[in-house]
């Protein structure tokens, strides 16, 4: 329910998909020797030699294996006269012509899918007739506060973003990831995971500073109530969630890359089962390792809340309240899964407002169930995951060679991989969060026709802003990269605008 922009939130792990509060995964991207001298160089140099001798050797069975393929399908010899290094040629540029075909209609899927699931015709730009003016709702005391908090954070919000731009350029553009790797020993499986590991932790420790920072400021303004053991733990928890997707993702990846050569295919279909599979288990698995849930208690609340719901149409079994004031004092809601694992969830923060305020935030929950908003995000992560593997196959060879890697089925490649995967985590972060805004918005206004209450609405999207410490009035770039969800004024504006509409009192 409430917006947030990127800080690092170490309460919630990436590869998720949940709506209506703080999503994990948002916009988090994770960036990720030489040999000496002597019998060690000679070694590697050896080592070197019969690696390349046995690829040649493999590579010329392989072309065998493809042009007698060829020709019992042609009936004639398809590369009979050419070098071997030509036939490579030859099938290497069919398979990326093969590989960009698939590209091509997975994002013609993709983009189909998400523009039949997100409103684009947004409630606030259709209702609302100018831009809000935060100063109707807001005293300057809290206009300043906003202000504050968003300059205190802007530098090391951005610093991490630039972080991560330039780990990521190291990982793909230099081998220092591959010579990382290169030490390693065991089973190429064992080196993979180890070098997601290394890199992990690398970027771990890296980006460890910036948190710090971050968080000394979330105390500064009454946001946050851990201590630094808490906050440690929740850090390493996270970052042992992401490490634990990234081994799981990269052995298989590896493993297909070694066995088949159109290894995009299965990957692409992994990394689709993947997505679903892990947003499916997340709020059984994933978040009770950061919070304790508990099912609301019995009174009127709790009542008035299923009768809301079954007036909605929107089967709920239970409200649960996690006990996020052992970690801050923000305000939240959110859904999270689908089917059987689908949930709505409260903090208990919340539980301190008004019971009509706690209604329309469950109001609003509600018309992201009502929508399956979850399950459709899901599937378009699905895709844009499986997009992604494809896209892969097509950019690594761009990049091996920088990246000081043979080919994606080498152990050593792990770096380049990761790098480029939070790469594009980067880039599709601003419109993943334009799809987001307008999901949210059509939850508002499901909300406001659900209650028919816009005077309670714009004095709960009050309390969450204040609360919350929401920028009030962001600038354009922190609202393409960080904004998840419409502002404060704009969702006011919006409450306004239908309440003029409905022939209802205007707040």
């Amino acid at each position: 329910m409430s917006e947030r922009r990127e800080t690092g939130d170490p309460a919630a792990p990436a590869n998720t998909t949940r709506t209506g509060g703080n999503r994990a995964g948002g916009n988090r991207a994770g960036a990720h020797d030489a040999v000496s001298g002597g019998r060690g160089a000679v070694s590697g140099r050896g080592r070197a030699r019969r690696d390349e001798a046995v690829s040649r050797r493999g590579r010329a069975r392989g072309d065998e294996a493809v042009s007698g393929g060829d020709r019992a399908v042609s009936g004639a010899p398809a590369y009979e006269g050419k070098p071997v290094a030509d036939r490579l040629c030859d099938d290497d540029g069919r398979l990326r012509r093969q590989a960009a075909l698939a590209l091509a209609a997975l994002a013609a899927v993709l983009l189909a899918v998400a523009g039949l699931t997100t409103p684009w015709t947004t409630p606030w730009t259709t209702l609302a007739a100018a831009p809000p003016d935060p100063s109707r709702d807001f005293s300057a005391a809290e206009i300043a506060r906003s202000r504050a908090f968003d300059a205190a954070t802007s530098l090391p919000g951005h610093l991490s973003l630039a972080l991560t731009l330039l780990v990521a350029a190291v990982l793909i553009a230099t081998p220092l990831g591959a010579r990382a790797v290169e030490r390693l020993r065991g089973p190429w499986w064992l080196r993979v995971v180890c070098g997601v590991v290394v890199v992990s932790a690398f970027t771990t420790l890296v980006r460890w500073p910036l948190g710090m920072w971050f968080e000394t400021i979330l105390r500064a303004y009454g946001l946050s109530t851990q201590d630094w053991a808490s906050w440690t733990g929740d850090r390493l928890k996270n970052a042992a969630v992401e490490t634990f997707l990234l081994c799981l993702a990269l052995v298989v990846l590896v493993a297909l890359a070694r066995r088949v050569r159109r290894w995009w295919i299965p990957a692409a279909a992994g990394a689709f089962v993947l997505t679903v599979a892990a947003s499916f288990v997340y709020p059984v698995v994933f978040e009770p390792m950061f919070n304790d849930f508990t099912p609301m208690r019995e009174g009127p609340l709790r009542a008035d809340l299923l009768a809301m719901a079954a007036r909605d149409g929107v089967p709920v079994r239970d409200v649960l309240v996690a006990d996020a004031s052992r970690r801050t004092t923000a305000l939240n809601a959110y859904v999270s899964g689908f089917g059987a694992t689908r949930r709505i969830v409260v903090h208990d923060t919340l539980l301190r407002a008004p019971r009509q305020e706690v209604a329309l935030v469950v109001a609003h929950e509600l018309g992201h169930a009502e929508r399956d908003d979850v399950l459709h995000g899901t599937i378009v992560a699905a895709l844009g995951s499986a997009l992604g593997a494809v896209l892969l196959f097509l950019v690594f060879e761009a990049v091996r060679r920088r990246a000081g890697v043979g080919s994606i089925a080498d152990p050593r490649a792990v770096g380049a991989v990761i790098g480029l995967m939070s790469l594009g985590a980067l880039l599709l972060g601003p419109v993943e969060n334009v799809v987001s805004r307008q999901v949210e918005a059509r939850a508002d206004l499901h909300a406001l026709e659900l209650t028919r209450d816009p005077a309670t609405f714009v004095a709960m999207q009050r309390r969450f802003a204040v609360a919350n410490i929401s920028d009030l009035s962001p600038d354009a770039v922190e609202y393409v990269l960080y904004a998840s969800h419409p502002s404060g004024p704009e969702r006011i504006a919006t409450a306004r605008a239908w309440a003029r509409l409905n022939g209802v009192p205007v707040p």
